[in-house]
């Protein structure tokens, strides 16, 4: 991996507690990367931070150090009970590479560290909430059920943070988060972080109103987009995109690629062609039961799966290394999204390839991503000898029928 993303900043510079740089030695890390340098510093003195950085910078890091060392330096009265922090995400995926993070560098701190998120694991998690916890990390659905059962208290909340709040707007959990946030002590009694990729104007609506006039930490780039990231951008017909995508695996032999659609019933298409063509892939999607979602996650992070298909709802928040290529086979309909789709790959200083087809159903998402990007992405019309022709019919994916009351239906984008 090469280090030039990294700044010239040592963890040992910044005065961490002894317990949490022995952690930090024993991953292996020694220097920040710009984010975790700009909002360390001003977190470990107890002020508020808004940071602002490209996805895979290392904020989950420079929000856990902050947290913890506030917690292993500030004493408690003896009658008081925890969780004295709490970490809120938007994804169950993200919140268990949050708890994961956690455990490795407090590794030596001795604390306990509980992972709320709904779809699974009710009973489990309500027994790690019943034992005590010091930090509270989860989506806010579960967290709100637990809590209004009693299973646990905000009263003695000391850490607040909230990781991708961008995505806590665009996945409808803002009632969620301030209904959360009011049951917390005031916002001048605690810490609070909040970390995005983006910081839009009801981003930091949020932070003005439940934080203490946070400090805002904005790591700039050359580009909105991650800078490693290498963009194309073929225009082609409807009919000949799943010819283009073969073509397109074929000739780029990807190790581990994430190819986006935008409903569901494409993501299941797709996918039978891919299969059908002999390439191994499958789906992840909104209504994948969360246990096969994780062995999915598994087999593609140990490289047993090549390719995922996803929809913008299951990819949001998934913190996967060595990402080679994203492929957004529909280009999608909200700017912000192609950011977060792209910023997939190029994680922690490596390099990758992001490639889109611009069809005649989503081109005109082109100008409004162009001009939130602010550079123009390389394209040509689709290449004749790149679009495959000899294509196998798709193979019959297994239909996951919708549950009662009607739920989710193939086509609704997800």
């Amino acid at each position: 991996m090469e280090q030039n993303h990294l700044s010239d900043t040592r963890f040992e510079t910044l005065e961490l507690h002894e317990s949490l740089l022995t952690g930090l030695q024993e991953a292996g890390f020694t220097q920040c990367t710009p984010i975790q340098a700009a909002a360390l510093p001003i977190a470990l003195k107890g002020r508020d931070v808004a940071g602002q950085a490209q996805t895979g910078t290392g904020k989950s890091a420079a929000f856990l150090l902050a947290c913890m060392h506030r917690l292993m330096t500030t004493p408690v009265a003896a009658d008081k009970t925890g969780p004295w922090a709490i970490i809120l995400a938007p994804t169950r995926e993200l919140a268990l590479q949050i708890h994961k993070d956690a455990e490795r560098l407090g590794w030596f701190t001795g604390m306990d560290f509980a992972c709320i998120y709904g779809g699974t694991g009710y009973e489990s998690q309500r027994k790690s909430l019943e034992r005590g916890t010091d930090i509270l990390i989860g989506t806010p659905g579960r967290i709100i059920d637990f809590f209004k059962q009693g299973v646990f208290t905000l009263d003695n909340i000391e850490v607040c943070i909230l990781d991708e709040a961008d995505r806590m707007f665009d996945m409808g959990f803002i009632a969620d988060i301030r209904y959360l946030l009011r049951r917390m002590p005031a916002p001048d009694q605690r810490l609070n972080m909040l970390f995005s990729a983006t910081l839009s104007e009801r981003v930091r609506e949020l932070a003005y109103e439940h934080m203490n006039e946070p400090e805002s930490v904005k790591i700039e780039s050359e580009s909105i987009t991650a800078d490693r990231v290498r963009q194309t951008l073929y225009h082609v017909e409807n009919n000949q995109k799943i010819g283009l995508l073969l073509g397109v695996l074929k000739q780029q032999d990807p190790v581990r690629t994430l190819i986006f659609v935008n409903t569901k019933r494409d993501a299941d298409r797709v996918t039978g062609y891919l299969l059908g063509n002999d390439i191994k892939a499958a789906v992840i999607s909104g209504d994948i039961p969360q246990n096969k979602r994780e062995q999915l996650l598994g087999k593609f992070q140990d490289g047993e799966l090549p390719i995922l298909v996803a929809t913008d709802v299951a990819a949001r928040g998934l913190h996967i290394p060595d990402v080679s290529h994203v492929i957004n086979y529909d280009l999608p309909q909200d700017a912000e999204d192609y950011v977060h789709r792209i910023g997939r790959t190029a994680r922690a200083g490596e390099a990758g390839e992001a490639i889109s087809f611009a069809c005649e159903s989503y081109v005109y998402s082109l100008p409004d991503i162009e001009k939130y990007i602010d550079q123009k992405i390389p394209s040509q019309m689709a290449p004749a000898d790149l679009v495959a022709t000899d294509i196998k019919p798709a193979a019959r994916m297994n239909n996951r029928r919708p549950p009662a009351g009607g739920g989710n239906r193939g086509g609704r984008r997800s």
